[in-house]
């Protein structure tokens, strides 16, 4: 007996260490409509589909899914859906990166600008003819400052409330050392903050950013980055740094167009600046700068008969 097979064409790449897999044929039909609706679709009527690319046994928590679709919006040339070991993402930075880098690889896109549409907006994305790319985020802004909430085993913790394509918890005082060492603790520390934010006044947010000084030369930052899986960024993390800038800009701290260096914990970088959009409303758009690698162009199977086809939840 036979059993059919379903095949996914997917195109692997990292971004400052952290993956992104393009899927580019064997996805779901989605239909058509904005991006906000059929990212809704996809969350709803193909949860397994996400699960068996991005988790265990084909995935890890750390991956990041990137759905290649049809632009909705006139302007854009392409169209993508992110989603990870949860659900999915509003926008992706290094994800984006990672995207522009695979469309060069697969010879649809020359260096140059082009226009995505993403569940969140349109963003601009350039390949530069050194390899890097530059992705001018969405509008980003602070929502809240200095906002305390109390972690059973930590106390009061202080911090910002911030979108940059996803909700971010940005704490600077927080008394732990940003070293791969403390991996474990890091993240047992973010998620209680993170359960603290969502109790205790932002259900929205689902990322927690801890930023201290960088002893690397030229970084002005170091960060660890809590993503809603509970996995942590290996890349500065694209969003992120948008949420950081836009604070950055409503304390003053950083001009218009100058420079910010944010450092990973794995020690991968990004080079962010912003451009004032509003600033009665605090809105700038953000660019990052980044470098994305190619590393695997695969197929993959599902086999119904296999128990774990459709991933390790």
């Amino acid at each position: 007996m036979t059993y059919p097979q379903r095949r996914i064409r997917i195109l692997d790449s990292h971004t400052g260490g952290e993956p992104t897999r393009l899927v580019l044929a064997g996805a779901p039909e989605l239909g058509d409509g904005p991006l906000q609706e059929r990212a809704r679709r996809f969350r709803a009527e193909h949860n397994e589909f996400r699960s068996a690319v991005v988790n265990e046994p084909r995935g890890s928590d750390v991956m990041v899914g990137a759905l290649l679709v049809p632009p909705h919006r006139a302007d854009c040339r392409f169209g993508v859906i992110f989603f990870n070991n949860v659900g999915c993402l509003g926008m992706c930075g290094h994800g984006t990166i990672g995207l522009v880098a695979s469309l060069s690889h697969l010879g649809q896109i020359a260096p140059g600008r082009v226009r995505i549409d993403t569940p969140v907006g349109p963003v601009e994305a350039e390949l530069h003819c050194t390899g890097e790319v530059s992705v001018e985020n969405i509008a980003s802004y602070r929502k809240a400052r200095a906002v305390a909430v109390t972690v059973p085993g930590h106390g009061e913790v202080r911090g910002d409330v911030a979108w940059g394509g996803n909700w971010f918890f940005l704490v600077e005082a927080h008394g732990h050392a940003l070293e791969l060492a403390n991996i474990e603790g890091l993240t047992d520390f973010t998620w209680r903050v993170r359960q603290a934010v969502n109790t205790q006044g932002f259900p929205e947010v689902d990322h927690v950013e801890l930023l201290a000084p960088s002893p690397r030369a030229g970084a002005h930052s170091r960060n660890f980055v809590l993503c809603p899986g509970k996995a942590y960024d290996r890349s500065p993390c694209g969003t992120g740094t948008s949420a950081k800038l836009a604070c950055l800009a409503a304390d003053g701290k950083l001009t218009e167009g100058a420079e910010w260096v944010q450092e990973s914990i794995i020690g991968s970088v990004f080079r962010g600046r912003y451009r004032w959009l509003d600033q009665g409303k605090g809105e700038v758009a953000p660019t990052i700068t980044g470098t994305a690698h190619i590393i695997a162009e695969t197929e993959q199977l599902l086999d119904p008969r296999d128990p774990f086809c459709w991933g390790i939840r």
